[in-house]
């Protein structure tokens, strides 16, 4: 099942039997299967009548409404996380800074490394890149054991993150004006991209940690802030590059958005079009529907169940059942 995109400004969701309609004064854009869908997100100016809310609900498909501009506003999910037991578990262990860093060890190490087998694969079409940038992150792996608290290791995360980002502006091709990760607002084009994609990734692993009985706001790397989802943005950590970079280098680097894609927004800051934003959500679903051999299942998966799959291994690790969590990691 795949996750519904409506981009189109004015339009609304409506219920038709078992199937989900996108119209537009009274016009039907589109008609889906509601079987077919797992997830609705709106954005902008787009609505949905209560009958087909209601039918979302029943289905369990949530709803995740975000701007314009790319910020996520609110989501609507049937009822889950009905494991008590999990959840009086899981705030005992945010509780425990032995398991908070064991457990961080693990979500930093899978991003740096995923980092380092991206920057590599980089550095491969592109010889003269800094290779001394994929030394630091190797470093900065090699670092991991050796730090003995958060703040350290967020340290040690912060300098792998910057050293990648480096290569990351060498592999883009030029037009762009990509210099450095900038957010809220993003200052360029790729910026504007890269924080979309991580908005929409934050929202994919809030709903795998829902799925799973886990509370994504008490998390134990990310600090505990109101209306921060601190534990789905930890196991965002480690498909950072593998999916939202990813996609942002395939379409940059294949000409699939121009600038005029791009438009100035609050603060100023810069953000996709409603055109860009479409090509945006059909790449970005392709890559979460591309299926891989995920290392631990040892069969192939979509992206997407890999987050449900890295959400159950940390239930597992949480209720005592596993001695470590292990990240999903790339060749």
């Amino acid at each position: 099942m795949a996750t519904l995109y409506v981009t189109e400004q004015g339009a609304r969701i409506e219920r038709e039997y078992r199937r989900l309609l996108i119209a537009k004064e009274d016009q039907v854009l589109l008609a889906v299967p509601a079987g077919r869908v797992s997830h609705v997100v709106l954005v902008g100016n787009v609505g949905v009548t209560t009958p087909a809310l209601i039918s979302l609900l029943r289905e369990g498909i949530g709803l995740s409404l975000i701007s314009r501009w790319g910020q996520l506003r609110g989501r609507l999910m049937p009822p889950m996380g009905k494991n008590i037991t999990l959840r009086h578990r899981q705030y005992e262990r945010a509780r425990d800074p032995g398991f908070c860093l064991a457990v961080s060890r693990a979500y930093v190490g899978g991003k740096l490394r995923n980092y380092r087998a991206l920057a590599r694969r980089m550095a491969r079409s592109r010889p003269q890149m800094d290779q001394a940038q994929i030394t630091r992150i190797a470093e900065c792996v090699r670092r991991i054991g050796l730090v003995r608290d958060l703040a350290t290791l967020r340290g040690v995360e912060g300098e792998g993150s910057r050293a990648y980002f480096a290569i990351y502006r060498q592999a883009l091709e030029p037009g762009l004006g990509f210099e450095r990760r900038t957010r809220r607002p993003p200052k360029d084009a790729v910026n504007a991209m890269l924080s979309l994609g991580y908005t929409l990734l934050t929202d994919n692993l809030i709903t795998a940690c829902e799925i799973v009985g886990l509370d994504p706001y008490d998390g134990f790397f990310h600090s505990d802030k109101y209306g921060r989802p601190a534990l789905a943005l930890d196991l965002v950590e480690e498909f950072r590059g593998l999916i939202v970079d990813s996609v942002v280098l395939n379409m940059v680097n294949r000409g699939m958005v121009r600038a005029d894609d791009f438009q100035p927004g609050p603060e100023g800051g810069v953000y996709l079009t409603p055109r860009g934003m479409r090509i945006f959500f059909r790449q970005y679903a392709a890559r979460l529907n591309t299926e891989v051999i995920h290392p631990l299942a040892r069969r192939r998966l979509s992206y997407q169940k890999c987050f449900e799959v890295q959400a159950r291994l940390l239930v597992r690790v949480i209720m005592g059942e596993d001695d470590a969590y292990r990240p999903f990691l790339t060749k």
